[in-house]
């Protein structure tokens, strides 16, 4: 309503001048404080957080290949073995064999991690724990080795390059070299073959 005298003007248009940039480099030095605050927060653990350990690499890893269901390509249908994937250092094996529609043989086994280094442990129907150790491990094969006169002394797994399994135990008999093989081909799980034969009535 009222006019300023003109040098009243001339003082207060710089003093506001100033206020303003004063104003906003205040402004701007809050903004960046933030920034750096979020971010440290946002790298910084929450409190009681702990960072989730790593699993030590297993060194059943290269039998990858081996876990799975393996059907006899020369005993009765039905007759394989099948292979748990590896866990907490472990893989977990079954066999069986049938004849005239009936099991005969059975195993239990083991792939383990040990103080001593990779082993298979072999039950064979029901009998204690025989151990073995690897000699050879790979993408493709693992050798098992115990030394002892009781047959066999070696275990042996190959995967074949058309995707067949060649398992073969092997060692001495009565000053012998001898060796079984046990040829099989990978399928599913649980499936039930078509051609099994009727089981024989027993008594």
């Amino acid at each position: 309503m009222f006019a300023a005298p003109s040098d009243s003007l001339n003082l207060v248009r710089p003093a506001m001048r100033v206020a303003a940039w004063v104003a906003a480099r205040l402004a701007a030095v809050m903004a960046a404080s933030v920034v750096v605050l979020v971010t440290g927060l946002a790298a910084t653990p929450a409190l009681g957080a702990e960072a989730a350990p790593q699993a030590p690499a297993s060194a059943l890893r290269p039998l990858h290949w081996l876990a799975g269901c393996w059907h006899s390509e020369i005993d009765e249908p039905g007759s394989g073995e099948q292979w748990m994937a590896d866990a907490g250092g472990t893989m977990l094996g079954m066999a069986r064999t049938l004849k005239g529609g009936r099991v005969v043989q059975f195993e239990f086994m083991q792939i383990r991690e040990s103080a001593a280094g990779v082993v298979f442990v072999a039950q064979p129907s029901g009998q204690p724990g025989t151990r073995f150790g690897a000699i050879e491990l790979s993408e493709s094969a693992v050798v098992f080795e115990r030394i002892g006169p009781d047959f066999p002394q070696r275990v042996i797994y190959r995967l074949q390059p058309d995707g067949r399994l060649a398992a073969r135990i092997e060692g001495q008999r009565n000053g012998e070299p001898r060796g079984v093989d046990f040829p099989m081909r990978r399928g599913a799980c649980g499936a039930l073959p078509e051609t099994l034969p009727a089981p024989k009535p027993t008594g």
